[in-house]
């Protein structure tokens, strides 16, 4: 029998720093829900708004594979892997954290806010060599499509990660409709509204709402509006 809880986006942590604005789908930071720890390894799913110029400075993180996924605006990226690089919208990006690395996101426009998901997964193994990885998507893919974006495989299309994940991006015109099939029993999908009105098995989510559902072996996902939205697809254990 599946499980299914709804995330509403009235629910979720909020902070607004002035320079960032940001709302958090599981606890984070100075949010704290002990109902919204986790689900399955997706740890933190961040719904950041940056002003113009201003951003993080260089920080820490270790053990975990984070993904950023720009919609709007620039992020600059700076690490101490070497790696410097702007991360535009359309463009997805992941640190394989591993053993340990620093690195700073500042948005790289004076005058434009970047807005972006971040994303934190739990590895499936530990003290990896930490890595960098940016590419660039067709977003033309993803019309009444799941477009994959992530995945654990290498030579599959997006970026890749240390966990049997897969994450898909649609734009779905209203009306249509598209089925997703989990890749292993044994994990569970948590869909994020983007914008517009969709389905979800008959569930009805609107923009920023989220959808948590174990113990399925497929979601049928409609729009009632043109809309967009993140599948992931990652395992419950």
């Amino acid at each position: 029998m599946s499980t299914t809880v709804i995330h509403k986006a009235n629910t979720r942590g909020h902070a607004n720093h002035g320079w960032l604005n940001a709302y958090h789908s599981f606890s984070f930071a100075s949010y704290y829900n002990p109902e919204r720890m986790h689900f399955g390894v997706l740890r933190v799913l961040n719904d950041d708004t940056i002003d113009g110029g201003m951003g993080f400075g260089k920080h820490p993180h270790g053990n975990m594979e984070i993904i950023t996924i720009v919609f709007e605006g620039e992020l600059k990226h700076q690490d101490s892997m070497g790696n410097s690089a702007v991360i535009k919208a359309g463009d997805v990006q992941v640190m394989s954290a591993g053993t340990g690395i620093q690195h700073s996101e500042v948005n790289n426009l004076p005058h434009q806010a970047v807005k972006l998901l971040q994303i934190w997964v739990f590895p499936n193994q530990k003290n990896v060599t930490p890595r960098y990885q940016q590419i660039s998507l067709n977003k033309a893919d993803r019309k009444n499509n799941l477009q994959q974006v992530l995945s654990p495989n290498q030579n599959d299309d997006g970026v890749w990660i240390h966990q049997n994940a897969w994450f898909y991006l649609s734009e779905l015109e209203s009306g249509k409709e598209v089925t997703h099939s989990l890749k292993q029993k044994t994990n569970g999908v948590y869909i994020f509204v983007l914008s517009g009105n969709i389905q979800v098995n008959g569930e009805a989510l609107e923009r920023r709402d989220a959808i948590a559902i174990s113990n399925t072996e497929l979601v049928t996902i409609k729009a009632e509006e043109n809309s967009e939205f993140l599948v992931m697809d990652l395992p419950m254990g």
